[in-house]
């Protein structure tokens, strides 16, 4: 396969008939992008696993999903985005044909795998927010058996390319690699369209259904405004809003991609220049870093056990302590009748 460098490490292994997809600097543009998502994505996914683990008021349900998606993200930020940096850099796919099989069963299988776990998620969600005072409860057994099975689907979906049926090929530039959405055989055919339906088609219906269901509940509780449960239900809701947003910006991250695969598999004729199919790639790669920003901002909860974390101990919002005299006198002397010299004992 073209641009496969295979014969050890000679600068002129990559040689090829067709000329270079980019400039140098295009080149370094897409590896500068790629790997500052990379390695950003990789720093805050292993806050979140760390900052989670080692709070056990962070250990709810829910929390073993998110903490199995920061995995997803860091996986593809590992064992993708700083390959695809790497060989950005260099102009073209220096890691070989084993290389690229490695490179897109990984990220295929965490991205998947991440996905699944979003459907776990929306499920959660529509459970907690929609049935409220229902029979069934999401209990941490619920999430644990979510998060096997979104590793186990995505692990028997993205292994039979390794045993010959379907492949991993070169996309978008040649820097990195994916399923093969290109091929007209009839095997690959009938790999990539289950995969698809299965894989892209069924999470993300699952996704819409209960996240569609649970943004009309949310509307409905803001209509009423019932203060009833307090609290509780306040949380409930600032938690589901944080995961819509979470879940909205998953999804514009890998849709461009999965709308380009299937355009490809609806249209075989269909030609995508391969810079301008390159976009999506890297759409789809920095989904590992948004995640987190979005706990961190809209989840006081995480965020008071990851700043302290961070800033080793210190706690910014913290005010210095006022004794119980001082601020007595404060409060007096803000008095205009004390300072007039009249009595406040009346």
């Amino acid at each position: 396969m073209e641009n496969f460098a295979l014969h050890g490490n000679s600068s002129t292994a990559h040689t090829s008939d067709k000329p270079a997809l980019l400039s140098r600097a295009g080149y370094t543009t897409v590896a500068v992008i790629i790997g500052v998502f990379s390695v950003v994505g990789i720093l805050v996914n292993v806050l979140v696993i760390v900052v989670t683990v080692r709070h056990r008021q962070l250990r709810q349900p829910l929390s073993y999903a998110l903490v199995n998606l920061a995995v997803c993200d860091l996986g593809c930020a590992m064992f993708g985005g700083l390959p695809t940096a790497v060989t950005s850099a260099m102009g073209y796919f220096s890691l070989g044909r084993l290389g690229c099989v490695l490179e897109g069963f990984a990220v295929s299988f965490f991205g998947i795998a991440g996905l699944c776990t979003i459907a776990v998620i929306s499920v959660e969600r529509y459970i907690v927010v929609c049935y409220p005072m229902g029979a069934v409860l999401f209990q941490t057994r619920h999430a644990v058996a979510g998060v096997v099975v979104s590793w186990a689907w995505s692990f028997l979906w993205n292994t039979p390319p390794l045993f010959g049926w379907g492949s991993y090929e070169l996309e978008g530039i040649k820097v990195s690699c994916a399923p093969n959405w290109h091929g007209r055989d009839e095997g690959n055919m009938s790999y990539i369209i289950l995969y698809f339906l299965l894989c892209f088609a069924v999470p993300f219906s699952i996704i819409m259904v209960s996240y569609l269901r649970i943004l009309w509940t949310l509307r409905q509780v803001t209509k009423l405004q019932v203060s009833e449960a307090g609290r509780s239900n306040r949380m409930e809701v600032q938690v589901s809003r944080m995961v819509v947003v979470m879940v909205l910006t998953f999804l514009g991250t890998w849709l461009p991609y999965a709308a380009m695969a299937l355009a490809i598999i609806i249209d075989p004729s269909l030609y995508i220049d391969p810079v301008i199919a390159t976009l999506p790639v890297i759409f789809a790669k920095s989904s590992t870093v948004y995640n987190p920003f979005i706990y961190f901002f809209m989840n006081r909860q995480f965020r008071g056990c990851a700043v302290p974390m961070v800033l080793c101990g210190r706690k910014p919002w913290d005010k210095p302590e006022v004794s119980e005299g001082q601020t007595t006198i404060a409060s007096l002397n803000k008095n205009p009748r004390v300072s007039r010299g009249e009595s406040v004992l009346e």
